[in-house]
């Protein structure tokens, strides 16, 4: 049997940058775009998380001549950790497809965006299980479609409810709780274009316009919602096994995430989440991602192959709000 050789197996640097160039385009995934990214040079290590209690309790006192000031510290909780697991996946491109493509055709730059877009399905719905769902956050609600009850919201496509009033809500109880202001929403597509033709938002956004006609966009809903970003996961999913009929589904589904993120890593600054990516992984650019190319003499082919490496984490559920089922 015919084995690649030592020459024939090795990460791509070119094919690799046309990977990094497709991942920073595609803005319908904003897995990347939430939480800080966080370069590791080990696969598993410890990360510290710390208590804001410590933080935010009033302890000064008044000093007399020749004493002492008051002393003050905080635990540091090095029991969690981060494991990268290392995702692939790999297109093969045969050598007949090869022979026969026009010179027009970039096979293996093809190839690798298509990898590449799979790796982006595959990190989007990781960042979907690990942030949006239930008992993740200390602030959550649900979204009814009348009477709501404890816990619970009037959905957003429904012109009664409110939801400017919702996520100031869930702001205040954040700030209250950790003395850190939200910045970051992140919303399903289905609840973002609930929210853009709301009237709430349509009659405080019509006015400013020239046309008459409100046109509301995530800028104007950061606006109002006095947020740094908001970001809509467009991203699509096919659930269907292969060759059965195509299901695609929106990946954040009807579902909302109001979060502090840190602006960078940082040992002492808190953040709702992290994004640990294995860059020390031999090759590998900065969301822990690389392309290889290898021959397979016994597929008559050439393969890329992908691979990522990356672990998601909730760093402090007190920095999150969520909403599931918040639209219909």
């Amino acid at each position: 049997m015919s084995q690649p050789t030592a020459g024939d197996v090795h990460v791509n640097r070119p094919l690799t940058n046309i990977s990094i160039a497709t991942i920073q385009s595609a803005t319908n995934f904003v897995a990347s775009q939430v939480f800080p990214i966080v370069p590791v040079e080990k696969q598993s290590d410890a990360y510290y998380s710390y208590d804001n209690a410590f933080w935010n309790t009033d302890e000064m006192e008044v000093r007399a001549p020749a004493a002492e000031s008051a002393g003050s510290g905080y635990e540091v909780d090095a029991t969690q950790t981060y494991f990268a697991k290392v995702w692939a996946i790999h297109k093969d491109i045969p050598d007949q497809v090869r022979a026969n493509a026009d010179p027009q055709i970039n096979l293996d730059s093809d190839a690798t965006k298509y990898v590449t877009l799979k790796a982006l399905i595959r990190r989007e719905k990781q960042f979907a299980t690990t942030f949006l769902g239930s008992s993740i956050w200390s602030y959550e609600r649900t979204g009814v479609s009348s009477s709501p009850g404890t816990g619970e919201v009037l959905q957003w496509n429904d012109a009664a409810s409110t939801p400017i009033e919702d996520v100031w809500n869930a702001k205040e109880a954040i700030l209250e709780r950790t003395g850190f202001e939200p910045n970051k929403l992140v919303l399903g597509y289905s609840v973002y274009k609930a929210l853009v033709n709301h009237p709430d938002f349509v009659d405080r956004v019509k006015y400013g316009q020239t046309t008459g006609v409100a046109m509301i966009d995530t800028s104007e809903l950061a606006q109002l919602f006095k947020v740094e970003q908001v970001l809509v996961m467009r991203a699509i999913s096919n659930t269907a096994k292969e060759s059965a009929a195509a299901s695609h589904s929106f990946i954040g589904g009807k579902k909302a995430l109001l979060c502090y993120a840190a602006p960078a890593p940082s040992l002492m600054m808190p953040s709702a989440g992290y994004i640990f990516s294995w860059t020390g992984y031999l090759g590998a650019g900065p969301d822990g991602n690389r392309i290889k190319r290898m021959r397979i003499d016994l597929r008559s082919c050439d393969r890329i192959e992908i691979e990522m490496a990356f672990d998601m984490k909730k760093i402090s559920a007190d920095l999150g709000a969520f909403w599931n089922n918040i639209v219909a």
